[in-house]
């Protein structure tokens, strides 16, 4: 895997990112940041997000976390993450949401179902990534991400079942039977490193089989030019991480299949003013007037 000590990517980086979907950095962070951060995941703002059986039973996803506390927030724009977002997303980027990712010490818990991020959040085009940073390594014992290399190349899977959003990919023969087995990847960044994957690449985890926990806090960014279809709009959607807002969407060619999850007001969520309320009032806008 790529060292990740400079800022910004190399050509030969950018080269892997477009084959296979992904890349992974190690030593982005220091001890102190790192520990930082751990700290920061303990404060009362993020820890009342789950109750504490819940922490340590189930895989837990704790989002919007750069709006309740500043350290999150600082990692966000992190100039040795922002400089390799740029080479992948151009000079204008958002936040899409940001999120505490805990796997529990509990052996066996905290699986993850094979899917691509893309369709939980479509937008008007794929200029998509999430950026993995590690609070403690990951290995396959504590049940780190599994990568289908090229796979975002596929374009969207299928996720729906009986009609409805199924929150996991039905096409199974991408993991189970895939036509080389070397396409699937473990991506095993150490403490303080990171992994970026294309919101397209198909991915998954397994169970936490070590009695420890596996913490990473996860930031999903959007090219400036993206506009958000579906699924929810977090107080932190839409912040300006670097460039500015040039009142421009980009569209894709093709059809979108929005995830359906059924009735209520908002069946597919609630993105229509595409910033919530930290966002906007951290960019200076009113919320729902960000674009």
């Amino acid at each position: 895997m790529a060292n990740g000590n400079a800022t910004g990517l190399t050509e030969q980086e950018i080269t892997q990112y477009r084959e296979d979907g992904f890349l992974v950095f190690d030593g982005i962070l220091s001890e102190a940041e790192v520990e930082e951060l751990r700290l920061a995941c303990e404060a009362d703002a993020i820890t009342s997000l789950r109750t504490q059986k819940e922490y340590e039973t189930m895989t837990v996803h704790a989002l919007g976390i750069t709006s309740l506390h500043p350290a999150f927030l600082r990692l966000a724009k992190h100039p040795a993450i922002v400089g390799k977002l740029r080479a992948l997303l151009g000079d204008d980027i958002e936040l899409q949401h940001s999120k505490l990712a805990t796997k529990p010490p509990a052996k066996g818990v905290g699986a993850f179902a094979w899917h691509q991020d893309y369709v939980f959040y479509p937008h008007t085009n794929t200029d998509l990534l999430s950026v993995m940073v590690m609070l403690d390594d990951a290995t396959p014992e504590n049940g780190c991400m599994q990568m289908v290399k090229g796979s975002h190349r596929l374009g969207p899977l299928n996720h729906m079942k009986d009609g409805r959003f199924a929150a996991a990919c039905q096409e199974t023969r991408y993991w189970e039977e895939p036509a080389n087995p070397d396409d699937i990847a473990c991506i095993m960044p150490k403490t303080g490193g990171i992994s970026i994957h294309h919101a397209l690449t198909l991915h998954g985890s397994a169970a936490n089989a070590s009695g420890r926990p596996r913490r990473g806090i996860v930031f999903s960014y959007r090219a400036g030019d993206a506009y958000q279809l579906a699924d929810t709009l977090f107080d932190d959607t839409g912040l300006l991480i670097s460039g500015s807002r040039k009142g421009i969407v980009r569209c894709d060619a093709g059809v979108v299949a929005l995830p359906f999850r059924g009735g209520g007001a908002h069946p597919y969520g609630s993105a229509w003013n595409q910033a919530g309320g930290f966002a906007a009032a951290h960019n200076g806008e009113q919320p729902g007037h960000s674009r």
